[in-house]
């Protein structure tokens, strides 16, 4: 259904394909931020709703360089 909506919005849409982390940047930078939180062999079922409350709002307010 994609590309009919690309042709009503006049659009074009783009999907990165499978294993091929480096057509989603941004996501794998964030990634890469959410582990310095969270590493990789922590066990969420001990995180709180408040810890990630937390990191939720230093990275939603984190200042993005290509944002200036």
């Amino acid at each position: 259904m994609h590309q009919l909506i690309d042709e009503i919005h006049e659009t074009t849409s783009y999907s990165a394909h499978p294993y091929h982390a480096w057509e989603r940047g941004l996501n794998e930078n964030t990634c890469g931020l959410i582990r310095q939180y969270f590493p990789v062999r922590i066990d969420f079922s001990r995180i709180t709703g408040a810890q990630i409350y937390e990191v939720q709002e230093k990275l939603n307010n984190h200042t993005r360089k290509c944002l200036g």
